[in-house]
């Protein structure tokens, strides 16, 4: 399957980099229009690449929830962390950005070429500020790390040793003015000192993800994340079985045991509606 590439000139490139410590001058993007994925509530999602059983969990909860609230999660496509929260947005049925270190037809790291192509057929983006061709330096990754915090409306260090890269990330967001948020985790474990020393000098503690709403301005009480309801028996029918995590368009059909003909008239009635949104590949997801 082919994506649409493109770039993005100086007067293109989103606002919020625009206004950044050293913006980018153009920017490559495959797949959906970056523009108008930000103009959602927008977080980034960061932290080490080897991570402990208990930043595969919090990362995994964190992420998967905000995506399903409608969050774009952004990160770098990394191995650890950044590929964790990636998969849980599309898990959850959510939407997600991958910046890159590297040109966008140099996935990097390369064994992610098949997340990446998933985050594109979900109506996600990748997206760089290098040229095609490009292979990545050792500076690019710092490079990245500004365009990745500078694309969040928010910073979420999930977890982070002491020396973790992932602090230059947190630094960029701070002198760009972006709340940082950091994941408390156990005193004696190494992966967290990074997280822990975050909060000490002023980070949001975040426990769960309403923490993170918070930090967003963002009203998201109990309820509105609570399975949407509709009068109408087949449209509930596919409501919950979207909720339940069916996402595929076949799928869906099947299950519902709806006929082809009323199938489709009530995925159109649910996404006029606003209840639902294609995701890309014949697949839905929940607003």
């Amino acid at each position: 399957m082919k994506f649409d590439k493109f770039s993005l000139s100086t007067s293109d490139v989103p606002i919020k980099l625009r206004n950044i410590p050293q913006p980018p001058k153009q920017l490559f993007v495959m797949g959906n229009n970056v523009n108008e994925l930000l103009k959602r509530p927008c977080v980034t999602v960061v932290g080490s690449r080897k991570v402990s059983a208990y930043g595969k969990a919090v990362t995994t909860e964190l992420a998967g929830e905000l995506a399903k609230a409608g969050v774009v999660i952004i990160s770098g496509l990394a191995i650890g962390v950044d590929s964790l929260a990636h998969k849980a947005a599309l898990d959850a049925g959510g939407l997600t950005i991958a910046v890159l270190p590297s040109g966008i037809d140099r996935i990097y790291p390369a064994n992610h070429r098949g997340l990446a192509m998933q985050i594109l057929q979900h109506g996600g983006a990748i997206i760089s500020e290098y040229p095609d061709q490009e292979l990545p330096h050792k500076y690019h990754f710092i490079e990245r790390n500004r365009i990745a915090s500078g694309l969040g409306d928010a910073l979420l260090v999930t977890e982070a040793a002491e020396k973790s890269g992932t602090l230059h990330t947190a630094n960029f967001a701070l002198e760009q003015g972006k709340p940082v948020l950091a994941v408390p985790g156990n005193i004696t474990s190494p992966t967290s000192v990074g997280t822990n020393n975050l909060i000490k000098t002023g980070a949001f503690p975040v426990t769960n993800v309403l923490d993170v709403f918070h930090a967003l301005g963002v009203d998201i009480s109990e309820k509105k994340r609570e399975l949407p309801r509709s009068s109408n028996p087949n449209e509930q029918i596919l409501l919950d079985l979207l909720f339940s995590g069916i996402d595929d368009g076949t799928d869906l059909l099947e299950q519902s045991q709806l006929e082809v003909s009323l199938f489709n008239q009530t995925i159109t009635m649910l996404e006029i509606r606003g209840l639902i949104r294609p995701l890309g590949n014949n697949r839905w997801g929940i607003w």
